[in-house]
């Protein structure tokens, strides 16, 4: 089933399936490592759902709302 990252609730994980952004939004997530193929965490949601935060490749990530829902998931059974 696929979904965006920022659909997912905490302890979800997925792997990217694509980047639906364009210009900047699109680059900022493939040099933070946002690609195809990328198994992603969601860990924590903010109150208000901005930010959410992340683990790709090893590492925590922060994103904003509008980021997360530029990524389109494929979303991994437990």
């Amino acid at each position: 089933m696929e979904k965006k990252l920022n659909e997912f609730i905490p302890g979800e994980r997925g792997i990217v399936v694509r980047i639906e952004g364009e210009g900047r939004i699109r680059r900022r997530l493939f040099d933070m490592g946002v690609t195809p193929g990328a198994d992603i965490v969601l860990r924590k949601l903010a109150p208000l759902g901005d930010p959410v935060e992340v683990t790709l490749r090893g590492y925590e990530l922060t994103l904003r709302k509008s980021e997360a829902e530029c990524v389109r998931m494929e979303v991994k059974d437990a």
